[in-house]
């Protein structure tokens, strides 16, 4: 299998934990690790008692299959195992299915977000890179798309590399995109995913700006600034005043500026005062940007106020206080026998699955039930089913016609659509949807 839009040719054969590769030799000892086995994806909850979760990482996590190749150094670092398990990983390929919900696609707990088929040896080593990017890009897109619905339209940026591993900024980047946000800060993940990139101009920047007796020169910076950027850059106004601030960046650049930001104080009042004085100063089209710790909470409080544009950082890099989706990984099926854990607050639903979603023909969405994967889908009576599993691999093989992460964005955006009107309340309660099992 190969992905030719992988970022990159790393190995991703480290990404997994020891336990994998000790349950590999094991099963190369008692011959269990040829029997044909179904693992699934999916999430016993919801994180934080949100109503829905987001698929994200799908893409990610089919490239990262492509480029599990075990290297001649890797291999040298895994003294614990014998020589005929360094044997297999020397040799390993994935050359089993995969088929799963497409990312961009809503899921609820239960759904069977993504099935992954092949002998135990070939699926079992793959649990790690695929819950981890999951898990990762799915709680960020959830928290994302939620700020999204509070802004009701308007732009936001994803500003918050700086608060994350500079790897997990680029994919954070990513997975916010995908859930709607309009630009990133990241010049990687613009550069890698061809993300909207944005951005202008810190504090630092004012600040640099004092004159050697220690005045601010704030219409310096704004000048330099506008003459290197254009008109229609955006200045940050609440280095010192934020009135004298947006005042000397009207008098600098005139009626004709792109936009202010306000980074602190209370950006409620601070917006409805910046809004009266641009307009009192002509500025009508001067856009208001506004920053400073938001989460979808904070935005949709912000919702009746003159804001145009939001920045967000922290909170969606961190999956606004769910840094995982929770999902997990488990066996399913082992030569076509249905198998499920039992265990208490643990249990699962044996054989691999497909899934529809049952809509009324306003499209709005009723129910997901998930049916046997390769069996035809449970009859919905009047309303419509939507088929919500894809193929993605067969063989080993990529499938020629994934979507695109702008598909994705696209699916995504119609997809909340979709939701009750309810579903889309910030409120914590119980998920929006069910999953009801047909012959399972």
């Amino acid at each position: 299998m190969t992905n030719p839009t992988s970022p990159t040719t790393e190995s991703t054969a480290l990404l997994t934990d020891k336990y994998e590769l000790t349950m590999l030799q094991a099963s190369l000892r008692d011959g269990t690790a040829d029997r044909q086995c179904a693992f699934e994806v999916f999430g016993r909850r919801l994180p934080n008692e949100r109503r829905y979760g987001v698929v994200a990482g799908t893409a990610r996590v089919l490239d990262a299959i492509s480029r599990f190749r075990f290297t001649e150094d890797q291999l040298s670092t895994l003294d614990f195992l014998d020589d005929a398990t360094l044997d297999y990983l020397r040799n390993y390929r994935f050359t089993g299915d995969i088929d799963g919900y497409r990312e961009g696609e809503l899921y609820f707990p239960a759904s069977p977000i993504l099935t992954v088929r092949g002998t135990f040896a070939e699926c079992v080593i793959l649990e790690t890179v695929i819950l981890s990017i999951l898990n990762a890009d799915s709680a960020i897109a959830s928290a994302a798309a939620r700020m999204v619905t509070a802004a009701g339209g308007r732009p936001i940026i994803e500003m918050g590399s700086r608060r994350t591993h500079e790897d997990a900024a680029v994919t954070a980047a990513r997975a916010s995109y995908l859930a709607g946000f309009t630009a990133t800060s990241n010049l990687e993940a613009a550069a890698r995913y061809g993300i909207p990139a944005s951005g202008t101009a810190a504090h630092s920047w004012t600040l640099l700006h004092t004159n050697a007796d220690g005045t601010p020169d704030e219409a310096g910076a704004f000048r330099a600034q506008v003459e290197t950027l254009g008109l229609d850059t955006t200045l940050l106004v609440d280095t010192y005043d934020i009135t004298a601030g947006v005042a000397t960046a009207i008098e600098v650049a005139g009626p004709e500026l792109g936009a202010v930001r306000i980074d602190s104080g209370d950006l409620g009042v601070l917006a409805r005062q910046v809004r009266q004085q641009l307009d009192g100063l002509g500025a009508h089209n001067t856009r208001i940007v506004v920053s400073s710790d938001l989460d979808e909470f904070a935005i949709a409080a912000l919702r009746a106020e003159p804001v145009d544009v939001y920045g967000v950082g922290t909170s969606v890099v961190t999956g606004s206080g769910a840094p995982t989706a929770g999902l997990v990984y488990k066996l399913v099926e082992v030569g076509g026998v249905p198998v499920a854990k039992r265990s208490r607050d643990k249990k699962s639903h044996g054989g691999a699955k497909a899934a529809v979603r049952a809509c009324r023909r306003s499209g709005t969405a009723v129910e997901e039930i998930a049916f046997p994967l390769g069996t035809d889908a449970p009859d919905t009576g009047t309303l419509d089913a939507v088929s919500l599993t894809i193929p993605m691999v067969r063989g080993g093989e990529l499938s020629d016609d994934l979507p695109t992460l702008e598909d994705s964005r696209d699916h995504l955006a119609r997809a909340l659509i979709s939701l009750p009107w309810e579903g889309l309340a910030l409120s914590r309660d119980e998920p929006v949807l069910h999953v009801r099992f047909a012959g399972v």
